[in-house]
């Protein structure tokens, strides 16, 4: 029972930094789009 439990744990603790690697992820693109958009406007 020990095990399942700490299996369990596990399972969830890995959705959670998957989850925060794709947020990480769709911010770091948010943050390369703003400043390419700036660029452009800046430039036009």
């Amino acid at each position: 029972m020990k095990k399942n439990i700490k299996t369990e744990k596990k399972h969830k603790y890995d959705k959670g930094q998957i989850f925060v690697k794709v947020m990480a992820g769709v911010l770091a693109l948010l943050m390369v789009v703003g400043t390419v958009a700036s660029l452009v406007y800046a430039l036009i």
